[in-house]
């Protein structure tokens, strides 16, 4: 459609629209297919279908996973529908993207349990009445293997090592299993079931999302077109954000928890947190970017103005002051939390602990400090666990708890337990 049968009211909305999804993006491709196919649904007054696929390889979901919904509200304010795929069957498989061996296999109960936390937080952003959630369960639970083999047709394993991790990984001779190859097929597929016109992902997903492209056309849908958006480095400074590396701030986590991660961030990625994880106009960004750069101000100051934000986007207003004046108390005060959790010898019983010889390894694990004892014996040798002020390092470690004292438990930096006779 040549640009004088367009309405002005209709260019005007596009030029609106569009300024609005490509801020934050990587790639936006085909960019003029991209434009051409938002006109359209202007014109005709007809959403867009977004999609875009979570694998609950892990319950929960961290500020990583929210840059990808955050993108997909802007597509829902601008009246587009939503689609989210919640892979069941993907996540059996494993993303191989950005991977340098093959992903562990979840037992399906697993990867359901963590769906359901999924779907609950989806909706601390999203609208839930704009929103479609589709597990693609739906459909490879019903496909023959007939059917599967036709969907292997459509690519050629030559397409599939072109990808940079399965390249390194073949001349390496790092193992690939067959079904990883699938992966990219399943996903793309996905997008043929839901006639997906955009997809959204991280950069790493950028061949995935191709192939999506590559697959519908193969089954005689319209192909999507593709938006990435940058990957949030993790507490870490180095890798992206991810459960697995540990790195991650959570959503569902406490208030002192998320301020308390948030001040652990490198001082370089304040910004991109705040441009990244937050709902920050151009301009509030301009001026924290013009604060950071003046040689007398102390980023301590600014990353706390991060924590109070991030803790009042997922906790109810004004939780980011308290988040912070704790903190404050605890650390730069030295003083101890104003709510640690206090147990009696009646709750060392129920775990079969006897409070005149606790086994420290046992209390953290069976506390819920640590997900195990293993783990509990990891945090007490690198010196991360203290009774009293008093740091342990010995994993065998038994105490007594005295008379009408109390004794603190310290494991890591933010928790605490407070024991009573």
């Amino acid at each position: 459609m040549t640009s004088e049968t367009v309405k002005p009211e209709h260019a005007e909305e596009l030029e609106r629209q569009w300024e609005i999804i490509k801020r934050g993006t990587v790639d936006m491709l085909p960019e003029d297919e991209f434009r051409a196919k938002l006109l359209r649904s202007i014109q005709e007054d007809r959403p867009l279908r977004i999609k875009q696929g979570f694998d609950p390889t892990a319950p929960d979901i961290h500020i990583g996973h929210t840059v990808g919904i955050r993108k997909l509200k802007q597509f829902q304010d601008l009246g587009h529908t939503v689609v989210l795929i919640v892979g069941d069957y993907t996540t059996m498989v494993g993303d191989p993207s950005e991977r340098s061996a093959t992903r562990p296999q979840l037992e399906y109960e697993q990867i359901l349990e963590n769906a359901a936390t999924y779907q609950a937080q989806f909706f601390k952003i999203l609208d839930k009445s704009k929103t479609e959630i589709r597990f693609n369960g739906e459909w490879f639970k019903e496909m023959s293997f007939a059917e599967v083999m036709t969907l292997a047709t459509k690519f050629t394993v030559a397409r599939l090592l072109e990808r940079d991790d399965f390249e390194k990984r073949y001349r390496r001779g790092i193992p690939i299993s067959i079904h990883e190859l699938f992966y990219p097929l399943m996903q793309a597929y996905d997008s043929v079931i839901i006639k997906a016109d955009v997809e959204i992902g991280a950069t790493e997903q950028r061949f995935n999302l191709l192939a999506g492209r590559t697959i519908q056309e193969a089954y005689g849908v319209e192909p999507q077109c593709i938006l990435t958006l940058p990957l949030l480095v993790g507490l870490d400074g180095e890798r992206k954000m991810s459960k697995s590396l540990n790195n991650y701030i959570g959503i569902e986590e406490s208030a002192v928890e998320i301020f308390g991660k948030t001040m652990s961030i490198p001082d370089e990625l304040i910004l991109s947190y705040f441009e990244l994880a937050t709902d920050m106009t151009l301009d509030e960004l301009a001026s924290v970017k013009k604060r950071l750069e003046q040689p007398d101000i102390n980023p301590m100051v600014i990353k706390k103005e991060l924590g109070e934000r991030l803790v009042d986007m997922y906790h109810p207003a004004g939780s980011g002051l308290e988040a912070r004046q704790e903190f404050e108390r605890v650390f730069s005060k030295k003083q101890l939390p104003a709510d640690i959790p206090v147990i009696s010898t009646a709750d060392l019983d129920r775990w079969e602990l006897n409070p005149d010889k606790i086994y420290l390894v046992g209390l953290i694990s069976k506390y819920g400090l640590a997900k195990s004892n293993g783990e509990a014996r990891k945090l007490i040798k690198a010196g991360a666990v203290s009774l009293n002020g008093e740091k342990i390092t010995s994993d065998s470690h038994e105490f007594a708890l005295p008379e009408n004292n109390e004794i603190v438990l310290k494991v890591g930096k933010r928790r605490f337990l407070k024991l009573i006779r």
